[in-house]
């Protein structure tokens, strides 16, 4: 039985972090994935995909930010169950839990902490009868590697924030780039929408506004598509890639019965305190949570991540008092095993 002081069930971005919170309150961690390496969907479904809202990175690719999100919880020597489904808990009669994997792997941890992200999750596929049949040959749901794109006819459908920045990055990459979306109205941030208005001006990306793709055409491999109009009427437009991107469909799998209480596919918690869920000692961080203004957001996740990480430490110490200290103050163990404190101010006397 693997023994630890939390339990974080999801290898994401926030449960990477969560780590990091935890290890400067010299608390053990380790995590649970049904992936089978650490870095939840920036690592699995859109590594190359640029992020633009982590603080002090004006751009980050997904798969960097996981590799540095890695290297700063190193020194804290996270351990790891990968490749493996969290099913079932126990909640023992101390307080303490079991949870055990769809391959039998057992974990005992006083607390538990949810940041699986949307959970387990397909996308969302449009309803085109031949669409199956040109999967994996020019049809692709997820954008793992842009530079299969380069120099091809690339047409992207959707009208959300992945539609726009995919837009936008392979505008750069692609020889011809075309945005269909069934209305007139993106529900992207409003910079993404500018962004595509002034490279669709510019020649390098056509947008085609209340339409949608009906029909796939080819010889074993994409070679066309039919886009209807509203008002237009059909057109054949000859591409090499198909990306429908109308979002990912989320399920939260064996934790649904977990006894948590759901909204809306998601897991209430309490904002106004510690991010904790109905049941003490399991808490739910990051995308998987639900509470009155939440922001799916992954800099949100890590605001919790601190918070909770807080609680965590009250409910494992009870008879102990943890008094914050900046990591500038106290420093943290470095990966040569020092510890890196910021630069000590020398304040000379005028006198």
């Amino acid at each position: 039985m693997i023994k630890t002081d939390i339990l974080i069930i999801g290898a994401g971005p926030t449960g990477l972090f969560t780590v990091f919170e935890a290890g400067l309150l010299k608390l053990k961690c380790h995590l649970i994935d049904a992936l089978p390496q650490p870095g939840g969907q920036c690592a699995e479904i859109y590594p190359k995909k640029p992020i633009y809202d982590i603080p002090a990175f004006p751009e980050v690719l997904a798969g960097d930010l996981v590799n540095n999100l890695l290297e700063q919880i190193k020194p804290f020597e996270p351990t790891y169950t990968l490749g493996e489904r969290a099913d079932t808990i126990d909640k023992l009669d101390d307080g303490t839990f079991i949870v055990t994997t769809n391959k039998g792997t057992r974990h005992h941890a006083p607390v538990v902490v949810i940041a699986g992200g949307l959970g387990s999750f397909e996308p969302r596929k449009p309803q085109i009868d031949n669409i199956t049949d040109y999967e994996d040959n020019g049809v692709a749901y997820i954008i793992k590697d842009p530079e299969v794109y380069r120099g091809k006819k690339v047409l992207v459908a959707g009208g959300g924030d992945s539609a726009l920045d995919w837009s936008i990055f392979l505008a750069d990459i692609a020889s011809e780039v075309y945005l269909v979306h069934r209305r007139n109205e993106f529900r992207g941030a409003l910079d993404s929408v500018e962004k595509v208005g002034e490279l669709s001006k510019r020649g390098k990306i056509e947008v085609i506004t209340e339409a949608e793709v009906i029909q796939l055409h080819g010889n074993g491999k994409l070679e066309a598509l039919t886009v209807k109009h509203k008002s237009n009427g059909e057109s054949h437009i000859p591409v090499d890639n198909f990306i429908p991107l109308f979002g990912l469909s989320p399920k939260l799998g064996p934790i649904a019965s977990w006894g948590l209480e759901i909204e809306k596919n998601a897991i209430k918690v309490d904002n106004a305190y510690d991010y904790s869920t109905n049941i003490p000692g399991i808490y739910a961080i990051g995308d998987v949570n639900t509470y009155p203004g939440k922001l799916k957001l992954i800099l949100s996740g890590f605001h919790e991540a601190a918070i909770m990480c807080q609680s965590a430490y009250q409910r494992i110490h009870p008879d102990k008092r943890y008094i914050m200290k900046y990591t500038t103050v106290g420093g943290v163990k470095g990966f040569d095993g020092s510890v890196k404190e910021a630069k000590k101010e020398v304040v000379k006397s005028i006198v």
